[in-house]
Formats: C-alpha cells, structure tokens, sequence
C-alpha cells in the first residue's frame, strides 16, 4: 500500500503537522506505536511562546481553542535556595508570552481536530527500507508494511527515521530528573503548596535542585533534579519506593522540610527520566523523500522550555513548505530544513548554558541573574 504524506509519530508536531496539511487541503496518515490516545498519561504543563508555539496554532487554526485551555496564573515563577527563602518572585500578571496549558489537554485539540482515521494507533515502526527515488518501505510490528515518498520522522528521541539522515544518537547530560506529584496541594500538602506558589518553581543548589509545578487541578507535578552518573539513577528501584525514595531524598541534607516534601510526600510512583540530548549543531544532509521535526531533529535537556514549542512550529512550517511547493517534496523539505537547522541550534544552545547554569556553582543565584536579565530585556 502506498500512503500520502507519512507522519510517524502521535506527538505534539505530529499532530500539528498533520493538522496544517488538512486545512491546505493535503491528506496526511500518521503512525503511532501507541496502542490509543489513552495509553498513557501526557505529562504536564508546557509554557507555549507567542514567538514559535503560539504561531503553530494559529496556523493550524486552533488558536481559539488553545486560549480556552490557559491555566490563569500558571505563568508565574519562583526561585528558592535550600532553605526556602524566595530569591525571585514573579508573579502571573497577564502580560507574559507563554500561558501554561496541560499538554493532555493540547494534545486533545490537535487529536480532535483531524479527520477519523488519520491516526492508525498500534502501528510500531520495525524497520524502514530506502527503495530509492525518495521511497521508503515501513514495516510495523504486526508485519505489515506501507511505502512512502514522503516520509516524516516526528518519533521522538529515539526515532527509528533519524538513522536514515544522521548517525547521531542522544547522549546523557549528565541529570535525571525524578518525577512524582502531591495531589490536592493546598489540602492535603499545604506547607509544599505555598512553597511552590502558583506556578512554577525552582530550587536550586549545586548539582541538584527542586522543580514543581502547579497544575489546573491543584497537583504538585514534581520533578527532582541530581546530577549523578546514569548506573545510580538506575540502581534506585521505584518498585519499592519507600527505600529508593528516601535515598533521592538523603541527597538534599539540610533542605527545607517544605521542599523535600516534594520528595517524600510524593503519591505516585516515582519514574526516574535520565535528561538525553543530540549534539547542539545536530543537522543532515538532504537525503530525497524524508525529514525530521520535534526531537527527532533536535531532542535537547528541558531548560530551554522549547522542546513542544518547537516540535509544533517545525510541523506547521513543514505543513507549509509542503503546501507551498505541491508535487515537489525535495523543494519542499530543503526550504524547510534551511530554516530548522539554525532555529534548532540557538534554542539547544540555550537550553545547554541554562543546564549548566542551574546547577553550577553559583546556584540557585545564576538562575536568579538570569530572570533578571530576561526582565530587562523585555
């Protein structure tokens, strides 16, 4: 079976780039390794920039819809030290470029917005064939296989499209994050609630750190930061949780007792995520017939906050691209890749410097300095 525009991946560019082609008029299949939409919780809450996210909404003609999912005063921000004193205090006044919304929630627009049987869920790429002449064979799990003329890898960190265009891999920064959630802050965990405010917050020290947010519902989305090597990330073992947690814990001597909370309070099973990046200046030469957009292009650690951002601003502009040169995929894919390789590079080279800065030396004061300079630049 031969399939028009082939998307792998349900992601947030994904779907965007599946979205924009539809309302120009340009049929699109998209291949999910997920089984249904529901397969898995969708993380938590994303800032979406007025400057690249924002803009891929619009595009896609689902601007309308995403303001109806702004959580009022998620925007604000705090940063702490160790001991609970508030270093920077910023609260959400209206005026700021990136309203929060749960990514579940934006996921939901995007999936709403495409036609029935766009998505065909359960379909895990196995392998990926050249058949020259910009084709590609497909072959899923189930062995069944489609071929292609235009192929778009959106399949996250470890695609299984990259390696047809780079033999870059992610490679370990160095801090894994340990996710939980305190669920009904204000209620059940008030001392942490008021320490993380009414957004997001960051407290920092050298080589490790503190981060929440607070979400729609009232839940304390935590994410504790170490900068240990991968095999101790690995060794802890959240199958038994009391035992692994109060090790993460152990790591934080002498911290407020309403930050680690955030620890040892945690209602959900802890799920320790090793931060992986690809090279700053990650990019290919031009291969006839396929692409990349989201981290499969360009996977970078979060302290940038760009990784959806951008992920949906790559799928609108290759939307467009491809819809400003119909019938000629390769014009198409080099104007649009012309445009990514830059973009990609500044933004991972800023989440770069704001890694190191977060645990440096100086922390959390870097951090501090850092607000300070974005509120002077406007």
């Amino acid at each position: 079976m031969t399939t028009p525009v082939t998307i792998i991946g349900a992601g947030l560019g994904g779907l965007t780039l599946a979205r924009v082609l539809h309302v120009r008029g340009i049929p699109a299949t998209i291949y999910e390794a997920e089984a249904s939409p529901t397969a898995r919780v969708q993380g938590g809450m994303l800032d979406i920039h007025d400057y690249n996210g924002q803009l891929a909404l619009k595009a896609a003609g689902l601007f309308e819809e995403f303001l109806g999912i702004i959580h009022e005063g998620g925007e604000a921000s705090r940063v702490l030290d160790k001991d609970g004193t508030v270093l920077h205090d910023q609260p959400d006044d209206g005026t700021g470029g990136r309203p929060e919304v749960h990514r579940g929630a934006l996921r939901r627009i995007l999936l709403d917005s495409l036609p029935v049987g766009t998505i065909r869920w359960g379909h895990k790429v196995t392998a990926v064939r050249p058949l020259g002449g910009g084709r590609h064979e497909l072959t899923f799990a189930d062995g069944a296989s489609v071929t292609t003329s235009l192929l778009v890898g959106a399949d996250g960190a470890w695609s299984r499209i990259r390696p047809l265009l780079s033999d870059a891999k992610p490679a370990y920064i160095g801090t894994s994050f340990i996710e939980t959630h305190l669920l009904d802050g204000d209620a059940r965990h008030p001392a942490a609630a008021r320490a993380v405010g009414g957004g997001a917050l960051f407290a920092l020290a050298p080589g490790s750190g503190i981060l929440a947010h607070r979400e729609s519902d009232g839940t304390l989305h935590t994410y504790v930061a170490l900068n240990k090597p991968q095999e101790w990330i690995a060794s802890l073992d959240f199958t038994d949780p009391g035992p692994a947690t109060a090790r993460v814990a152990a790591e934080f001597p002498g911290w407020a007792p309403e930050l680690t909370a955030l620890i040892t309070d945690g209602e959900t099973t802890p799920v320790a995520r090793p931060v992986n990046a690809l090279p700053i200046d990650h990019r290919w030469d031009r291969v006839p017939g396929v692409t990349l957009l989201g981290d499969a292009a360009h996977l970078m650690s979060p302290f940038a906050g760009e990784g959806a951002n951008l992920a949906m601003y790559d799928g609108a502009e290759l939307g467009k691209a491809i819809a400003a040169h119909p019938g000629d995929s390769e014009a198409a894919f080099t104007a649009y890749e012309e445009a990514l390789f830059p973009r990609s590079a500044a933004a991972a080279a800023e989440a770069d410097r704001n890694h190191k800065l977060c645990f440096d030396d100086n922390a959390p004061h870097s951090l501090v300095d850092l607000f300070a300079q974005h509120a002077q630049a406007g």
